[in-house]
């Protein structure tokens, strides 16, 4: 059974970061690639970028791009976003996802889930 739990959302003044975690279980960690995506009340679900098994490349959605950092610990079995200079519209509940042994970039691709974790960023 994989589980995938987040933590470290909050509330944050626009310009503020905030690192989110991911700790994964019940499955090797270091194989699978990880994702994550965020849903903001009344929008669908979003990607937001992805890192491979080893850490070695990542992917993101333009949105992100130079703001956010998504790395990697697989002696933790931990995934992280970085999140830098935060907007308002950045506001979602954000998820952890694994699926299959490549980077995907939709949401239907992936198995497993997080329960996800609150961001809020105030103007």
């Amino acid at each position: 059974q994989v589980q995938l739990v987040e933590s470290g959302g909050g509330l944050v003044q626009a310009g503020g970061s905030l690192r989110l975690s991911c700790v994964a279980s019940g499955r090797t960690f270091s194989t699978y690639p990880m994702g994550w995506f965020r849903q903001a009340p009344g929008k669908e679900r979003e990607f937001v970028g992805a890192i491979s098994g080893s850490g070695d490349r990542t992917y993101y959605a333009d949105f992100v791009k130079g703001r956010f950092t998504i790395s990697r610990d697989n002696a933790k079995k931990t995934v992280y976003l970085q999140m830098n200079s935060l907007k308002p519209e950045d506001t979602a509940v954000y998820y952890c996802a694994s699926g299959g042994t490549i980077i995907l970039t939709r949401g239907h691709e992936y198995d497993y889930w997080g329960q996800g974790t609150q961001v809020t960023v105030s103007s």
